[in-house]
């Protein structure tokens, strides 16, 4: 059973997909990259009209980081996560900054501990778009922004979502860095050795 959202967010379905990637044309490592997404798509309060303040989108986005997290860590199959992200997409009759207000702080707090902890910020992704419409969200290594192996995308496409006066919001997580990466910069031991320095 998932954690409960707040009852202020009225959820028309919940989506997710889990990717696995054995390579990408060279050898075939041990162990595979796992990314997955899990996205929800709520009503929005807002939709049609400008409001200043959006503070009712985030005062209860805890919640919404903590279903959205678990759902997540369940379709890796409870492997642990390295990279994450967030994101999500206004329909036509809202606004970029209603995404935004719900993947603040306050959500990627709930969402970072749902995944396990993080010491690094939650790479983003926000637009306003019509239902279908694909959304990349960034994926970084947890612990650290500068883990250029890490840096990643998964993408999500919802067929029916957002319609206009709805919210798509999401997250990503993967298992491990690119299956090939192999342009140097500063790895994810290393990253690790310094932060327990």
């Amino acid at each position: 059973m998932f954690p409960e959202i707040d009852p202020y967010y009225r959820v028309r379905e919940w989506f997710g997909f889990v990717q696995e990637i054995s390579h990408e044309g060279g050898p075939v490592p041990d162990e595979p990259l796992y990314k997955a997404v899990s996205g929800v798509v709520i009503a929005n309060p807002f939709a049609g009209r400008y409001v200043e303040d959006l503070s009712p989108l985030t005062a209860p986005s805890a919640s919404l980081g903590t279903a959205l997290g678990a759902r997540v860590l369940a379709l890796l199959g409870g492997r642990p996560v390295q990279g994450y992200g967030k994101g999500g997409i206004a329909g036509v009759n809202g606004d970029q900054d209603h995404v935004v207000a719900c993947i603040t702080t306050v959500f990627g707090d709930a969402f970072r501990a749902g995944v396990g902890g993080g010491a690094a910020w939650i790479s983003s992704a926000s637009k306003t778009a019509s239902a279908g419409t694909p959304i990349d969200i960034p994926l970084a290594f947890k612990d650290e922004l500068y883990v250029r192996s890490h840096y990643d995308a998964v993408t999500l496409t919802v067929p029916d979502a957002p319609r206009p006066d709805e919210l798509l919001i999401c997250v990503g997580a993967s298992t491990r860095g690119r299956i090939h990466e192999r342009v140097g910069g500063l790895s994810r031991d290393e990253a690790i050795a310094r932060l327990s320095n």
